[in-house]
C-alpha cells in the first residue's frame, strides 16, 4: 500500500519533452501556476482576516472584553508566524499541489467550528490553530513561483501575485461585514469557509510542482537567465536540500535574512495596524458604522494594487534593490499616520482617504521583503526563508495586539493613543531598511 504521505513529497522529474512541446507548454504552465496560487492565497485571507471585521459585534453578542478580543488577535498572529516558518520548512520538502489545498481545507474547518462556538476558550484555541494552518498558504506559493520564474523577472511577477493579498484582504472586509450585517456574526465565518472548501478542490486540479515534474527544463535552462551563473551545474541548483541545510545554512546563518526579518517586524506592525484595529478605531474614535468599518478594510487593501505592480517592476529595474525601494515607501506612510491623528470626527471620508494612502504604500514593502528572502537564499529554501521573515512580521503583529489590548484596560485610554505606537514602529522600520539601501541579489 502506498502511504498518503508520499503525495506530499516533491514530485519526481519526468523525461524531458521535445523542444516544440516545451515552447508551447512552458508559458501555459507559468500562467497556470500564477493564476492558481493567486486565487488560492486570496481565499486564505477570507478565512484569516474575517475575525477583526466582526470582532466588536461578536464581542457584544458574547460579552467579550476588548482585552479578550485582542488576545484572540494576538494568539493567531503568533501561531501564524510560527506556522509560516514551520510550514515553510515542510513546504520546501513538499508538493504544493497537495500541500496548499490541505491547508485551505483545515483553515475552513477551523472557521466552521469557530462560528458554531460561543465559548471564549474554544474561540481562543481554534483561532490559534487557524493561525498555524494558515502558514500552509504562502510557502507553497513561494516555492512554486521560485521554480517557475527567474531572478530577472522576480520583482514584477511577485508583484502581480502579491495583489492576491489586496484582493483577499479587501474582499474579506466586504464579505464578512455584510454576511454579519444580514445574517448574524456567525456567517462571517461560515460563508468564507464554504468558499475556501470549493477553492481547495480547484487548487487540487490546477496546481503542479516543479517544471521538471511535467517534463520541462528548469527555469534557468529555459530562460538562460543572464542573472544566473549557468557555469554552476543545473543539477546542483535543482538538488533538494535536507532540513538541516535549509534551516541552518540557508536561513539561520544568513545575515541578510536576519536583517530583513527584523525590518519586517516593524513593517508588519504598520501593515496590520489598520486591518486589526483600524475598523474598531473608526467605530470608537470616529463613530463609523459596521459597514463603513468593513469598507475601510476594502479601501486599505485595494489601494495597494497599483503601487505593488509599479514598485515590483521598478525594483527589478534597479537591480533588485528591494530594501531601498521599501525605505522610500515607508516615508509617506509616516506622514499619513500623523495626519490621521489630526482628522476630527465627522470627516470619515478623510480618514478613509488616509487609510488608502497607507495601504497604497505599505504593500510594496510587504511584498519586497518576501522577495528579498528568495533573492538572498536558495530557491530550494524559499519557503523557510520567507517563513522566517514572516515569523518576525507576525511577532510584530502580536506585539501590536497585546500592546493595544493592555492599553485599552488603562484608565483614560483613548483610541488615538494606539496611533502613536504605529508611528514609532514606522520610524524603526525606516532605520532598519536604511541599512539595506545598497543590497541587491548576486548575479
Amino acid at each position: 500500500m502506498i502511504s498518503p504521505l508520499r503525495w506530499f513529497r516533491p514530485a519526481e522529474p519526468k523525461p524531458l519533452l521535445p523542444q516544440d512541446q516545451i515552447d508551447n507548454k512552458y508559458p501555459y504552465f507559468r500562467w497556470r501556476i500564477l493564476e492558481a496560487t493567486f486565487l488560492g492565497y486570496a481565499v486564505f485571507y477570507l478565512v484569516r482576516n474575517n475575525f477583526p471585521v466582526v470582532s466588536k459585534e461578536m464581542g457584544d453578542a458574547l460579552q467579550y472584553s476588548q482585552e479578550q478580543i485582542t488576545n484572540i488577535l494576538a494568539v493567531t498572529a503568533i501561531t501564524y508566524g510560527l506556522g509560516k516558518f514551520v510550514m515553510g520548512a515542510l513546504s520546501d520538502r513538499s508538493n504544493p499541489k497537495f500541500f496548499m489545498p490541505l491547508g485551505l481545507i483545515l483553515t475552513a474547518v477551523c472557521n466552521l467550528l469557530f462560528g458554531a462556538s460561543s465559548q471564549y476558550e474554544t474561540h481562543f484555541y481554534l483561532w490559534a490553530l487557524n493561525g498555524l494552518v494558515q502558514g500552509m498558504g504562502w510557502p507553497p506559493c513561494g516555492r512554486s513561483l521560485g521554480h517557475w520564474f527567474g531572478v530577472s523577472e522576480r520583482g514584477s511577477k511577485f508583484a502581480i501575485w502579491n495583489i492576491a493579498h489586496n484582493v483577499g484582504g479587501g474582499l474579506v472586509g466586504i464579505v464578512a461585514a455584510y454576511s454579519a450585517a444580514w445574517w448574524g456574526w456567525r456567517n462571517a465565518f461560515y460563508i468564507p469557509a464554504s468558499i475556501a472548501i470549493v477553492t481547495s478542490v480547484f487548487l487540487l486540479f490546477r496546481l503542479v510542482d516543479t517544471p521538471q515534474s511535467v517534463g520541462l527544463p528548469s527555469i534557468e535552462e529555459y530562460q538562460k537567465d543572464p542573472e544566473k551563473d549557468l557555469r554552476i551545474s543545473i543539477e546542483e541548483q535543482e538538488k533538494e536540500l535536507t532540513f538541516k541545510e535549509i534551516i541552518i545554512n540557508k536561513v539561520f546563518k544568513n545575515y541578510y535574512i536576519w536583517t530583513f526579518a527584523l525590518a519586517n517586524f516593524f513593517v508588519y506592525v504598520v501593515r496590520y495596524s489598520l486591518t486589526d484595529i483600524g475598523p474598531t478605531y473608526l467605530k470608537f474614535a470616529k463613530g463609523a458604522t459596521l459597514e463603513k468599518g468593513g469598507i475601510s478594510t476594502f479601501i486599505y487593501e485595494f489601494a495597494g494594487i497599483g503601487s505593488t505592480l509599479l514598485v515590483g517592476w521598478g525594483s527589478d529595474k534597479l537591480g533588485g534593490k528591494r530594501g531601498m525601494v521599501s525605505f522610500l515607501c515607508m516615508l509617506p506612510i509616516f506622514l499619513a499616520l500623523i495626519a490621521l491623528l489630526f482628522t476630527p470626527p465627522g470627516h470619515l471620508w478623510l480618514d478613509l482617504a488616509l487609510f488608502g494612502v497607507v495601504g497604497f504604500f505599505i504593500y510594496p514593502p510587504v511584498m519586497l521583503l518576501g522577495v528579498a528572502g528568495l533573492d538572498f537564499t536558495s530557491k530550494k529554501a524559499v519557503g523557510t526563508a520567507a517563513g522566517f521573515i514572516g515569523l518576525f512580521g507576525y511577532l510584530g503583529r502580536t506585539s501590536l495586539s497585546k500592546a493595544v489590548g493592555w492599553m485599552s484596560t488603562q484608565p483614560g485610554f483613548r483610541w488615538e493613543q494606539s496611533i502613536y505606537l504605529i508611528i514609532g514602529a514606522t520610524l524603526v522600520a525606516l532605520a532598519l531598511l536604511g541599512i539595506t539601501w545598497t543590497w541587491k541579489p548576486k548575479a
